[in-house]
């Protein structure tokens, strides 16, 4: 079939905003499946009854990731009360699609149910909320998720610990204590699941900084201790379309030479808004797809690296504009249309050598 020829899809990009990219009828799942990586998108399944949702999603991908579906606030109504429902139609939806899951995620210490926020717990009490927790999910899960986020960004840009429920009263006598709870719940998840690959997931630590040693200090200490943790998530959003992607990769190595696997797990590229327009500027679709490019052949360059996730897939249903309050957005690979933009052809090809170890970045450094 015919090559996709990305950069001449840019040009026109610049020219006119919102073009449509569909080069050939291979599909990125057929890339990576061909390539043997996983390539997926976080997603909400609310929209599953929409058909261009769902058939962009079971076409594009062989991997899904609920946005929201298996955090605390949706599955833990009350202490007494779990409801799997809106995880449940993920994983009916990866089963049908023949899909893997990746589970995000068992803890965090923000966006947690008003009852645990206010409940105001004993130590053993939060403990054992927090282990049968652990336990439930991964049971009612075991066998259709095949890779977790047992824990959500629980470090800050000092690589220092954060304030959170679990890291001030995490009970058995661990407040205050270093990762110690951290590891205890990896154990309590391995026991649930032993075949589940578990990771530790967070942002601003994608290039070498003080926040990613600490994450590699953890992950190296834990690996030598017998702790299972199976990988590292780094989230990979992107701002201000600047991303040193030699210091990701040498990340990236540092972390595979642990025997840790490495996931992207929740990429976009936010693009600027022209307030003119009300959209981001044409010319800055060219600087996404080169990074969106760059970053996909970080992860295929590397054998550790086996897994791209997008923070979802079409900037209908994106947090970028609301989080920065309409300051950015156009941040995936599809428009609010559906139609792929220059960015998704980008992937496309920088997927395509992944078979044998060949990917050309054109964007290395930060300016």
């Amino acid at each position: 079939m015919r090559a996709c020829n990305w950069y001449l899809l840019l040009i026109t990009a610049s020219l006119t905003f919102g073009v449509s990219v569909f080069c050939d009828a291979q599909s990125l799942r057929y890339r990576a499946d061909a390539a043997h990586i996983l390539i997926g998108a976080a997603v909400r399944p609310e929209r599953f009854p929409e058909a261009a949702y769902s058939e962009t999603l079971g076409r594009e991908f062989n991997l899904l990731e609920p946005e929201n579906a298996m955090k605390w606030e949706a599955m833990r109504p009350s202490r007494d009360t779990f409801n799997f429902s809106a995880g449940d139609k993920v994983v009916g939806f990866a089963r049908e699609h023949r899909m893997k899951v990746r589970g995000h995620t068992l803890v965090w210490g923000i966006h947690n149910p008003t009852w645990l926020q206010n409940g105001h717990f004993t130590a053993p009490e939060l403990s054992a909320i927090l282990h049968e927790h652990i336990s439930k999910v991964m049971r009612h899960y075991r066998g259709q998720v095949f890779a977790w986020d047992v824990l959500n960004e629980a470090l800050d840009d000092r690589g220092e610990l954060r304030s959170s429920p679990w890291y001030d009263q995490p009970g058995i006598g661990l407040s205050k204590k270093g990762t110690a709870y951290i590891e205890l719940m990896f154990r309590w998840a391995h026991e649930a699941d032993p075949d589940a690959l578990l990771f530790y997931n967070d942002n601003g630590g994608e290039e070498l900084n003080v926040k990613s040693d600490a994450i590699y200090k953890m992950a190296k200490d834990f690996k030598a201790r017998g702790v299972p943790i199976g990988g590292i998530g780094l989230q990979m959003h992107i701002a201000k379309l600047t991303a040193d992607v030699q210091s990701i990769s040498a990340n990236i190595r540092r972390l595979s030479d642990l025997g840790l696997e490495v996931h992207f797990t929740e990429m976009d590229v936010a693009l600027p808004v022209d307030p003119a327009i009300g959209e981001p500027h044409p010319a800055d679709l060219i600087k996404q797809a080169e990074l969106y490019h760059d970053l996909v052949c970080a992860c295929t360059a590397s054998q550790g690296c086996r897994a791209i996730q997008i923070w979802g897939f079409t900037d209908k249903y994106s947090w970028i504009r609301s989080h920065s309050k309409g300051k950015e957005g156009a941040a995936l690979l599809f428009d609010r249309s559906y139609h792929p933009k220059p960015a998704y052809a980008a992937v496309s090809e920088a997927l395509s050598p992944a078979q044998n170890g060949k990917c050309r970045q054109r964007v290395t450094a930060k300016p």
